[in-house]
């Protein structure tokens, strides 16, 4: 079966794949960043450190089975937040997700992270599409996708209603096509 890269730096951040002994510094930047995770990320409600533990193995094995790639995001070798590419949008599509310690949002660094990930994504075969899902009322995660040039198609109602309480229940999906990353890519090479 074919995998993403295990490690790689996506300009100022490396993205690895996660291990166990990351247990510690996973649940810290997790309780730091409470306030900032809990109006979105239905885990981020209960994240005590058997859950963090649980979600550690249980990454593991969906990568050995290819149904999720996931990376720590690091910068100067601390934990600083995730992200993951998961099939579970269908044939030829890849979703991503992604979450940053509060004390370093608002420096890019989430959006470099997710633009190494969506290179890593379509180099796989057979990946077409790139998605990104979030509620209508995170404006952070949307901001990441609008900077990165994916387009905005939908706008459904979650199929299980607000599950956190900082969302609205409407879900944003934004569709990146392997054709338009290589154009934004080749465009970006040119004016730098």
């Amino acid at each position: 079966m074919e995998e993403p890269a295990e490690s790689f730096r996506s300009d100022r951040v490396d993205l690895r794949r996660w291990r166990m002994s990351d247990l510690t510094a996973l649940e810290r930047a997790i309780h730091e960043s409470l306030d900032q995770l809990v109006p979105w990320m239905p885990w981020a409600a209960d994240p005590g450190r058997r859950q963090t533990a649980a979600f550690l193995t249980r990454v593991d094995e969906e990568w050995e089975t290819g149904q999720t790639f996931a990376y720590a995001i690091t910068l100067d070798a601390e934990v600083i937040g995730g992200c993951s590419l998961m099939r579970r949008i269908g044939p030829g599509g890849l979703e991503i997700g992604y979450w940053l310690h509060s004390a370093r949002t608002g420096q890019g660094l989430v959006t470099t992270a997710v633009a190494g990930l969506v290179d890593q994504g379509f180099r796989l075969a057979g990946t077409d599409r790139v998605e990104i899902h979030h509620d209508v009322a995170n404006h952070a995660s949307g901001a990441v996708a609008r900077r990165l040039g994916f387009t905005e198609v939908e706008r459904v109602p979650a199929p299980e209603g607000p599950l956190t309480p900082g969302e609205s229940g409407v879900d944003v999906i934004w569709v990146m096509t392997a054709d338009q990353w290589r154009t934004r890519n080749t465009e970006t090479r040119r004016t730098t």
